[in-house]
């Protein structure tokens, strides 16, 4: 089973996170915000959705694909006993924290801004991700460590030996088609809590699982083809745009969707995976950043849409406001206050706790 740690991937995680906080900001300068619950701007930025039509066939699948490679090390070290306690650990607990403590916060702003009475509402919001990763953890792992305990079956040697294709990774977008055409979603990229969003991530997560369980012929292969796939992808969301008015026939995007990825993975592969001081801080804070930034984004659409800045100076506003403030939450108390670690999802570190604590002593 491979060791070595795998830096391109951690880098697509963290940079998957940085454009999903982008694309939520863009949303609330779009007309129809309210209808998906986030505040609105009375100025609209309709043309900001072109680019962000781009990113929405791919944006989730993709943190879907790396959650499923990320089980795949996590089990390098686990029994089936550690790897449900570890992430019981890492989702089930944030999880429930934020829909008890979390979500509700921003809920309670969109509340304040419309001047509705204030209430506590419990709720899953945008956490539903986590809730389809724990899903997925608990049916799959048991077939994923039987290919494990069989990798040199079969199975791995007939996958390696597709992975070699560049068409090999493509061929796998059949069950991704199979899935649009059999749950029809209206919108192939609204993906919380509905049965598309389940499924499509369902797959997302066991094929990425697969691609780093075949051994270096996936990478080898997408970062050869990578062009090839982002060529394709390219030419889809041209048609996209200009014939189907950005939201083409699931099965199209679904193959659009995977091309991009395939490119973005050749991509990280050739140029970042290698360590950095950067990576190292971005990594572990990318997965709290996740589960605030909502409540941060919200605070500040209440605070700078009223004022009289200029739309696209309201959208670089709340931009930068979101990620400051997710920052310096993570800097100065999730990431320093011990029994705050576990409540995001990170290791629990006792050990300045411990420390002031001995000194109190000593007085």
């Amino acid at each position: 089973m491979q060791t070595e740690r795998r830096y391109d991937i951690d880098w697509l995680r963290v940079l998957a996170i940085g454009l999903l906080l982008i694309y939520h900001i863009a949303i609330v300068f779009q007309p129809w915000a309210m209808f998906i619950g986030f505040i609105k701007s009375n100025e609209s930025l309709e043309n900001l959705w072109k680019p962000m039509t781009l990113l929405n066939v791919w944006r989730i699948p993709l943190l879907f694909y790396v959650s499923g490679m990320g089980l795949y090390f996590a089990m390098r070290k686990r029994n089936y006993a550690q790897l449900i306690g570890e992430r019981t650990r890492r989702i089930l607990v944030p999880l429930i924290f934020g829909v008890l403590a979390i979500a509700p916060l921003h809920f309670i702003i969109f509340q304040k801004f419309y001047n509705l009475p204030l209430g506590y509402y419990p709720h899953m919001g945008h956490l539903w991700f986590l809730g389809n990763i724990f899903i997925y953890v608990l049916v799959l792992s048991p077939l994923f460590f039987y290919l494990v305990r069989n990798s040199e079956g079969k199975f791995r040697k007939t996958l390696s030996v597709l992975m070699k294709n560049p068409f090999g990774p493509l061929a796998l977008s059949v069950f991704f088609i199979a899935e649009a055409l059999l749950v029809k979603p209206q919108i192939f990229s609204v993906y919380a809590e509905t049965w598309h969003g389940f499924f499509l991530g369902l797959l997302a997560f066991f094929f990425g699982f697969l691609f780093v369980y075949s051994g270096q012929q996936f990478w080898q292969t997408v970062s050869k083809w990578k062009w090839f796939y982002l060529g394709i992808a390219v030419v889809l969301y041209i048609i996209r745009l200009q014939l189907f008015e950005t939201n083409s026939p699931a099965y199209l995007m679904a193959i659009e969707s995977n091309c991009w990825i395939f490119g973005l993975f050749g991509l990280a592969y050739q140029y970042l995976n290698k360590p950095s001081a950067a990576l190292t801080y971005l990594s572990q804070a990318a997965y709290p950043v996740y589960i605030i930034h909502m409540f941060a984004l919200y605070a500040g659409s209440l605070l700078i849409l009223p004022t009289q800045l200029p739309p696209m100076a309201k959208f670089a506003s709340i931009t930068a406001f979101t990620f400051v403030t997710c920052y310096g939450i993570y800097e100065f108390m999730i990431r320093r206050i011990g029994f705050m670690r576990p409540l995001f999802g990170l290791k629990a570190n006792f050990k300045k706790v411990g420390v002031l604590q001995l000194q109190n002593k000593n007085l």
